[in-house]
């Protein structure tokens, strides 16, 4: 959605097939394509003599099949889940039960869910609830491979990554992927914590992300800083509109997003939403009706 990005848009993928990240790490990808998804989601083992396995992905029992395959008869400790999102929970309690594993996941604590997400539909697995919740700076041990966790909320209050002890490799999720920008949709999704996440990245000097969509990155530190210099021009560009008379998010929309397809509109209206909060929130913006950001002005 924004060409000053340097974007990865173009994935090979066969899907059914483990195809190999990094030594130890193989990703499967799910035949769930779509503007949110890009070419699936992709589920990762990660180890050697047994296993942890990164987001199951979407309800599909031929992904899950896959997953199996992929293991090759290799046990399975673990399941991570990045964040409570359906196109990477919802085949969660086949793969429990295909390979025995514990799943393992931030967990909501109470938070809610928009009734209509990003796509024009629900998008949130409200109720799942994991064998373990994990927080921010935990260490999952397996035989051979060890992850920390990563709390990195904005694009979902429960979102983690999973960092490869020793490795400086990264399970981005969906909040650093590099063939598009990650969705911010209010109340879901949260502008202030977005950045305050993309800035926790900065600071870790990881050389590879493996994202929940898209292909790996080689130069993650790179893209994390293109994400923040984006999200703040954006931001900028955001302010100026109010400032010279805009008053209302779907007025502001086509001005940002001026060849924008019907099918991202949304997406889009949301996105803008989250920077006027997070404008709000700084004492920049005022709004009479702070929940559907109409009557927008200057502070």
């Amino acid at each position: 959605m924004d060409e000053k990005l340097s974007l990865k848009t173009s994935l090979d993928v066969t899907y059914g097939a483990a195809q190999p990240m990094s030594p130890g790490v193989v990703r499967v990808v799910a035949n769930n394509p779509g503007p949110f998804t890009f070419k699936g989601t992709n589920t990762y083992l990660v180890g050697t003599s047994s296993l942890a396995i990164i987001d199951p992905g979407p309800d599909d029992p031929a992904h899950i099949k896959a997953v199996v395959a992929a293991t090759g008869g290799r046990p399975v400790s673990h399941i991570l889940i990045t964040h409570a999102h359906r196109d990477h929970i919802d085949g969660t309690e086949m793969l429990k039960a295909a390979t025995g594993a514990a799943t393992y996941a931030y967990g909501r604590y109470g938070k809610s869910a928009p009734d209509i997400g990003p796509a024009g539909k629900r998008f949130v697995n409200t109720d799942y609830i994991a064998d373990h919740a994990v927080h921010h700076g935990d260490r999952i041990k397996g035989e051979d491979f060890e992850l920390e966790v990563v709390h990195t909320p904005g694009h979902a209050p429960d979102h983690v990554c999973f960092g490869l002890v020793g490795r400086r490799l990264l399970f981005s999720g969906d909040h650093v992927m590099g063939w598009n920008t990650s969705v911010v949709a209010p109340p879901e999704g949260r502008m202030a914590d977005y950045l305050a996440s993309l800035e926790l990245l900065m600071k870790r000097q990881d050389r590879l992300y493996c994202p929940g969509h898209g292909g790996r990155l080689d130069e993650p530190q790179r893209m994390v800083k293109a994400y923040l210099i984006h999200r703040r021009t954006r931001e900028q560009s955001i302010f100026e509109a109010i400032k010279n008379g805009k008053r209302s998010v779907s007025e502001i929309v086509p001005l940002i997003y001026p060849d924008l397809g019907e099918a991202l509109r949304v997406a889009a209206s949301l996105s803008v939403q989250a920077h006027v909060e997070h404008l709000m929130e700084r004492g920049l913006v005022k709004s009479a009706f702070a929940a559907s950001s109409s009557g927008l002005s200057p502070a």
